[in-house]
């Protein structure tokens, strides 16, 4: 943990850039530990692996542990939810603003085995965000939990993020997103085919929706390979998610806990994507390196 107030200091100095410190105004007394610095603390945790708040707070520095206890961190830093998408949006922009291309795709988040689904009580506290029951196709097995969709570019930043319950249609997605991207190309996979979607799309924002066709569809054509290849990019950046930043390991108990756990990583990967390109001048992709 000797880089962990190193790292820290790299990501608040990022972050001071691009917004102010306090983001919240009806905080009655001034805090010790800024909202901005809380959401370095965290995305500094989730940069270096430390998927535990009693991990974190076993470990930091006595100037940081002097100015935040650990229940006012975790109630802070829910409550700084849309602050901190705002920070991704903003690091995002300055990769994403002029992108023509974008990937899209889902992946699983398993709340609890299937074993225990049915007497789980893991985020469901309110009836509309309950997990459920869904079926992986990349991976072949039944799961309880959540989908993660996701559109990124196809340099490898995210620029939208979702959450449904498992048994929702990865196609449901696309019907959120008009207000999101525009005048762009966007690849899928199969589970995005659909003629009346990709028509939709296409009059209401100009998205082009390119996605492989099935091999008894009628005039069948071969996705050109160069969006075959480009498709990978998303499939990299969940394996990155789930290895370094651990998504698919749930502690938290409610719904607001599990979503604040699931931004702070893939924030955190988009910092530091920032800092490999606009700090140190190298591959955006390669998360584990040294940021001081």
């Amino acid at each position: 943990m000797s880089n962990l107030n190193a790292n820290y200091k790299r990501i608040l100095k990022v972050l001071r850039k691009i917004s102010k410190e306090q983001l919240l105004t009806y905080q009655r007394r001034k805090p010790k530990m800024s909202d901005l610095e809380l959401i370095s603390l965290s995305l500094t945790a989730e940069f270096m692996s430390i998927d535990s708040e009693n991990d974190l707070f076993r470990n930091l520095p006595k100037s940081l542990l002097l100015k935040i206890e650990r229940s006012v961190y975790n109630r802070r830093r829910r409550n700084l939810f849309k602050q901190t998408n705002v920070i991704r949006l903003k690091l995002a922009s300055f990769f994403n603003n002029f992108e023509n291309y974008f990937v899209v795709d889902s992946m699983p988040l398993e709340v609890c085995k299937l074993s225990r689904s049915t007497r789980s009580t893991v985020c469901s506290e309110n009836i509309e965000t309950v997990p459920n029951k869904g079926y992986c196709a990349s991976q072949g097995s039944r799961y309880y939990g959540y989908k993660l969709h996701a559109i990124c570019s196809v340099r490898g930043v995210f620029q939208s993020i979702d959450l449904s319950p498992a048994s929702v249609h990865d196609i449901n997605y696309l019907k959120d997103i008009k207000d999101q991207i525009s005048d762009c190309t966007l690849i899928g996979d199969r589970g995005y085919l659909s003629a009346e979607i990709q028509l939709n799309l296409f009059e209401t924002c100009n998205i082009k929706l390119n996605t492989p066709m099935r091999n008894n569809q009628n005039n069948y054509k071969k996705q050109p390979y160069v969006f075959r290849k480009k498709r990978k990019r998303i499939e990299t950046l969940f394996s990155q998610l789930c290895d370094q930043f651990m998504i698919r390991r749930n502690y938290a108990k409610s719904f607001d806990g599990f979503k604040t756990r699931i931004l702070s990583k893939i924030t955190a990967l988009t910092t530091i994507q920032y800092i490999n390109k606009f700090i140190f001048n190298r591959n955006i992709n390669n998360i584990k390196i040294s940021i001081i």
